[in-house]
């Protein structure tokens, strides 16, 4: 592995040319804590890779959506006093499906992680539920989220996409091997929007009237039934229909066709978490469901289509970090990171009040103190524009214990999780590959990533990855280093380099 640092101990700088202190582990409370505000180095690389592309997305570009309505056919109300999720409870949603790595005329069909990500309009708030069609994620810590997208994105030279500096990246960062297993297996490919699943892939907190908190997994499973594309299917769509993900969607609904996914959770009592045998917070790990079974909560359904499709969905932003009460954050670093710059890159890309475009405001009043600003349209007239005021205006002034926190002690440090008994990066992926996978699947999975490492992987990247899909099944592994050294693998799905 290259080293970071020469012997001269000379890294990468910020931007004022002073030394970076590390380009792979945010500052934290411990290696376990909270993300700090004063990390300016991981701010100012998130600010300026939020406005890094103009004006489309970046990532997530390539996407379309629809709105419908989430009912609570449960009752978890013992787990959160989240009105939405109180039994009985119907909430307007907006959902916006993409892809990650494709610029906005990409195909719908190349091979990639999807995004799924929800605005309910609660009555207490919008409440937004960010999150990807795999429950898990290639990096766990946002210093190197804005690294992993350039490497899945163009070449500074030839500005073509690269498959070998994808392959760096990730036999670079192994953690990432659960991620790319799901990538290259059938979910790489999902046949439609309607007929795949969705995650929060993070770990969240709820909390209940009592004060109680709880973390949770969100797990939506399409009623639709799973359906996949094989790698020459997707290629011929790709080159047939770009927008085949966006058109069957839209049709679906107009035909009266409304698809459905229930909700269910996992849900880990507060204290377990600090002793389980996995990392709870871990983004590239899931919670095994004999440990934490699924508790169903309810259906979403989409029955609406958009009637301005620039102005509902390509004006739609989302975050994270948008929550409600009974709802919280974890102490998941990648949570924790996306829950600033979701909101900053949305006001990098439309604007300083993109939350007062309709289709981004609440159902409730708004009593905000943020004002002005480009293209501000609502305001508060004559009121105070500060708190405390005496002018009548009401302020927010809580104190002392926050019920959606959790402790944190420690030094500040740059730091990897602390490992638990059970943490490594290959174990995962290696029970995903054996014991879900058919064995059709497992050939496949042999066939597209044998394509991809043909498709310009160099040394000394290649034996790396050879060693990467050994790691996490050496029988795999070895089949596809035999292909590859026989150069006879079929050509990857369309789309292979927008992993």
């Amino acid at each position: 592995m290259a080293r970071h640092d020469d012997e001269h101990g000379t890294g990468s700088t910020m931007s004022t040319g002073a030394p970076a202190p590390s380009d792979r582990h945010s500052l934290t409370i411990g290696p376990d804590g909270p993300i700090v505000l004063h990390d300016v180095h991981f701010l100012e690389q998130m600010a300026h890779f939020n406005r890094e592309k103009v004006p489309e997305r970046q990532p997530h570009a390539k996407g379309g959506g629809a709105f419908g309505v989430f009912e609570t056919t449960g009752d978890v109300s013992r787990y959160t006093r989240a009105a939405l999720f109180q039994p009985g409870a119907r909430t307007d949603l907006l959902i916006r499906f993409s892809t990650v790595a494709g610029e906005m005329g990409s195909p719908d069909t190349w091979r990639d992680v999807r995004g799924f990500s929800i605005k309910f309009y609660t009555s207490e708030g919008n409440y937004d539920l960010v999150g990807n069609n795999t429950p898990i994620f290639f990096v766990r810590d946002p210093m190197k989220f804005p690294h992993f997208i350039r490497s899945q994105k163009r070449l500074p030279d030839s500005g073509l996409r690269d498959n070998h500096m994808q392959w760096d990246f990730w036999t670079l960062n192994p953690e990432s091997a659960h991620q790319v297993t799901y990538l290259m297996g059938p979910r790489g490919l999902p046949r439609t929007w309607r007929h795949m699943n969705g995650y929060g892939s993070h770990t969240f907190m709820w909390i209940n009237a009592a004060g109680e908190r709880f973390f949770v997994k969100y797990h939506f499973h399409t009623q639709q039934g799973m359906a996949f594309f094989s790698n020459a299917e997707a290629m011929a769509m790709a080159g047939s229909d770009a927008d085949f993900h966006r058109r069957d969607l839209f049709d679906a609904i107009a035909r009266g066709e409304h698809p459905e996914w229930v909700l269910s959770v996992q849900v880990m009592p507060y204290e377990e978490a600090k002793h389980y045998r996995i990392n709870p917070f871990d983004l590239t790990k899931v919670w095994p469901h004999r440990d934490y079974p699924l508790i169903r909560v309810g259906v979403m359904t989409l029955n609406r289509n958009p009637e301005n499709f620039f102005a509902q969905i390509e004006q739609a932003a989302f975050s994270p970090g948008n929550t409600v009460p009974g709802i919280g954050l974890s102490p998941d670093k990648m949570l924790l990171g996306r829950a600033f710059a979701y909101n900053d890159a949305q006001r990098r890309r439309i604007g300083t009040n993109f939350h007062q475009l309709p289709v981004n405001q609440p159902r409730v009043p708004v009593e905000t103190y943020q004002f002005d600003g480009h293209m501000a349209y609502h305001h508060s007239g004559a009121a105070p524009v500060y708190a405390p005021n005496s002018g009548g205006r009401p302020w927010a002034d809580r104190t002392g214990r926050m019920d959606d926190g959790w402790e944190a002690d420690g030094e500040m440090v740059r730091s990897a999780y602390t490992l638990r008994a059970d943490d490594d990066d290959f174990s995962q992926p290696g029970a995903l590959v054996r014991e879900v996978f058919s064995d059709a699947e497992r050939d496949a999975l042999v066939e597209t990533v044998s394509g991809a490492l043909l498709g310009g992987v160099r040394s000394p990247v290649l034996e790396r990855a050879f060693d990467y899909w050994k790691s996490i099944d050496p029988d795999v592994g070895r089949r596809i280093e035999e292909t590859v050294r026989r150069g006879h693998a079929p050509e990857p799905a369309a789309g292979m380099s927008e992993s």
